[in-house]
């Protein structure tokens, strides 16, 4: 009884600390100490953005993988040292780009407020303007995250996997404390961005013992992701985008995953249950419902912190 009323506190205590973390993010955190700063990081992002197209996946990824390894606390930037290899280098994150746009946003904002604005922060408002300027929503970021300390290229293992199933998939986000409903909104991420070949090999290629292709995936989609990603591609940059309007923040992916058309085995995965597939219908149905559904979830994850400073250098930790 005794070591079952010290788990009960013990459980108590965590959720306690948790929610303290949650509450400490307000939108207005930065009004008095760094005023301009979302500005400063907007335009940052909007002129990253205008010379290289794929900016935008680069940072919602990217914020997605931070937010999934020890909270929103920007272990992602963190460079490899000598004695440990960060999480950007990890099988997962190898392909992870534009973290030159997060080093210019803490330089201009560093230039004005020196030591205020965290890194995680930083990473969050970038990924809420890749969003919106690419079409899609806007809302008020809530800041006053801080950054991690520790980055572990191993921790990437920890990662949602593009061939996992839905239970698998369920399991991940609820550890997050993120439910279905988040699983299917955060999904739609992936109107924006590119796959490679790699990561749908598995779907177009000895699929199971009776079939080649996976049989989901319609057949004349499944023979153009061959064209490009033939059995023994050397190509390293060849695949295919995540949906019919790649630079667009739309609803076009769930209406291409009820077509079967998707990407990856984790995207069919959605339509493999009730629930999620009455999402996958509702938001191909309607873009506000995805955009309104996607901002909560979204708000949510990012709200899932862990750190303890504030970096001067987003790649170093102080």
């Amino acid at each position: 009884m005794a070591a079952a009323r010290s788990l009960a506190l013990a459980l108590s205590l965590l959720l306690l600390s948790i929610s303290t973390l949650v509450n400490t993010l307000s939108t207005n955190y930065y009004d008095q100490t760094c005023p301009k700063a979302e500005s400063v990081i907007t335009s940052v992002v909007k002129k990253a953005m205008s010379n290289d197209k794929t900016v935008p996946a680069a940072l919602l990824r990217m914020h997605f993988h931070d937010c999934f390894i020890r909270g929103c606390g920007a272990s992602v930037l963190l460079n490899s040292t000598s004695k440990n290899q960060a999480e950007k280098d990890g099988p997962p994150n190898i392909s992870l780009h534009a973290f030159y746009v997060i080093d210019n946003a803490k330089k201009e904002v560093e230039a004005m407020c020196p030591g205020v604005v965290s890194c995680a922060d930083i990473l969050a408002l970038a990924a809420k303007d890749a969003v919106a300027l690419s079409g899609g929503p806007t809302w008020n970021v809530p800041k006053g995250r801080k950054d991690g300390r520790i980055s572990k290229a191993i921790d990437t293992r920890q990662l949602p996997a593009p061939t996992f199933n839905i239970s698998q998939l369920q399991q991940s986000f609820s550890q997050r404390g993120l439910s279905m409903d988040d699983l299917v909104a955060l999904s739609g991420g992936h109107t924006l961005g590119f796959a490679h070949c790699s990561s749908f090999q598995n779907r177009i290629y000895n699929f199971n013992t009776q079939t080649n292709m996976d049989p989901s995936m319609q057949h004349s989609f499944a023979d153009s992701l061959r064209s490009v990603c033939p059995i023994h591609n050397k190509v390293k940059n060849a695949g295919a985008t995540l949906d019919s309007t790649s630079t667009t923040f739309d609803n076009a992916y769930y209406k291409l995953l009820l077509q079967g058309k998707s990407i990856f085995s984790s995207d069919q995965a959605l339509l493999n249950i009730a629930r999620t597939k009455d999402l996958v219908s509702k938001f191909a149905t309607s873009q506000e419902e995805f955009e309104e559904a996607f901002v909560k979830s979204v708000i949510k994850m990012s709200s899932i912190t862990g750190g303890q400073e504030v970096r001067l250098n987003c790649r170093v930790v102080r």
